[in-house]
């Protein structure tokens, strides 16, 4: 009896096995069978004349970016994200990596990549990714992807997002290096470090939302960017067509960094339209302390202070940017046209000035052109730089 029982008791337990073996199988099936796929082809043309360099930049490259995203399986799904930036042509710019020297650098160098690999979790109002991410964090000021870029910025970690209203949202993430612009051949591709990311959103009304920020960013070998980040922002809209944004931040040394400092971050913007012309008004300043301006390592800072790039990382006395722009449509084109004017925060040092064109238009949902030109007028810092770009960049 005991032994009939034995036999009974395994074939029901082999028979459970094989039974969650094939729903685990059937349940993996399905998650890659209901998966999804796209992509994106950018072509971009950039063209950069900048005073003391010899040669003109001419960089034609083209991104080509595959994306799955596969079904869900008791709320997890997996996202695996591959770019490939090849050039068009002759080698006729400075990449960061290619050796050319006597031409301006267009950071934009070829090669593949995985720019993504993740799995996600969402349950109810939780939502947590591990791995490689792309992390964008309110306007992009102080986290974001860089995705101007053919290269895209990175982040290895891991995120928690908490809805706990429909107002009232949770964010921390933490990031143990981060996929710079530069590609797998540089030097200065992995940005290793233990970066701390917490935001907190509140949806105060229709009309209004603030947004609290603990940036806390300890590299492992750039010391001397390693800094603590506390600030908050506001955003509104104060009559129907008048919408403005405040910010402000206090930053200081971190973890190993060697230097003492402690110094703020401004920002105040108006938008408007007056029938059917928009307008821009705006005063950003990142200041300076014993030598060391205000950073954003990990910023879109393309987004920001002109499209030349000229302020990629702040002068040791500060940068204040003051700026004025319009937009428009006109024939389905949109048009827009904005002007900086750049002094420092501290010892009055008139830096330049910048205009900034765009002309954007979309030739279906799917696909898109623009053109780009900004024109940097240089005083006290850089050298005057014409830039030029033309790029057509399809979804698919």
């Amino acid at each position: 009896m005991k032994t009939q029982l034995s036999v009974i008791a395994t074939l029901l337990l082999s028979g459970l096995s094989i039974s969650v073996q094939a729903s685990v199988h059937d349940g993996i099936d399905n998650m890659l069978s209901e998966g999804k796929a796209s992509g994106l082809l950018r072509y971009r043309y950039e063209n950069v004349d900048q005073q003391g360099v010899d040669e003109k930049a001419h960089a034609s490259t083209l991104l080509t970016r595959l994306n799955y995203t596969s079904g869900t399986l008791r709320g997890v799904r997996a996202l695996l994200e591959v770019d490939n930036v090849t050039r068009i042509g002759s080698d006729n710019y400075n990449s960061t990596v290619n050796g050319i020297k006597d031409r301006p650098v267009v950071a934009d160098p070829t090669g593949t990549e995985v720019n993504q690999a993740n799995l996600q979790l969402n349950q109810g109002k939780l939502a947590f990714t591990l791995g490689r991410q792309r992390i964008n964090l309110d306007d992009q000021r102080f986290i974001g992807g860089v995705a101007w870029r053919q290269n895209e910025q990175t982040f290895d970690g891991y995120r928690a997002r908490y809805k706990a209203s429909d107002a009232l949202t949770f964010d921390y993430g933490y990031v143990y290096n981060v996929n710079r612009i530069f590609g797998e051949k540089s030097a200065k591709s992995d940005l290793p470090g233990r970066l701390h990311l917490g935001n907190v959103a509140y949806q105060v009304s229709p009309a209004f939302s603030v947004s609290g920020f603990a940036y806390l960013l300890d590299f492992e070998h750039n010391t001397a960017i390693s800094t603590r980040t506390l600030g908050v922002r506001v955003a509104g809209k104060a009559f129907d067509n008048v919408k403005y944004t405040l910010s402000y931040a206090q930053q200081q040394d971190y973890g190993d960094n060697p230097t003492d400092f402690s110094t703020d971050y401004f920002l105040a913007q108006v938008k408007g339209k007056f029938k059917k012309l928009g307008w821009t008004i705006g005063y950003e300043s990142l200041g300076s302390d014993n030598g060391v301006g205000f950073s954003t390592p990990l910023a879109t800072a393309h987004k920001f202070q002109g499209f030349a790039d000229k302020f990629l990382g702040t002068p040791p006395n500060g940068v204040a940017d003051w700026y004025v722009g319009v937009n428009g449509m006109v024939s389905g084109v949109k048009l827009g046209v904005t002007y900086h004017k750049f002094d420092s925060v501290e010892n009055s040092i008139d830096y330049g000035s910048e205009i900034d064109f765009t002309a954007a238009y979309k030739v279906t949902e799917k696909c898109k052109l623009l053109l780009k030109y900004a024109m940097y007028d240089a005083e006290a810092l850089a050298s005057d730089t014409d830039k030029l770009w033309l790029m057509l960049a399809h979804k698919f």
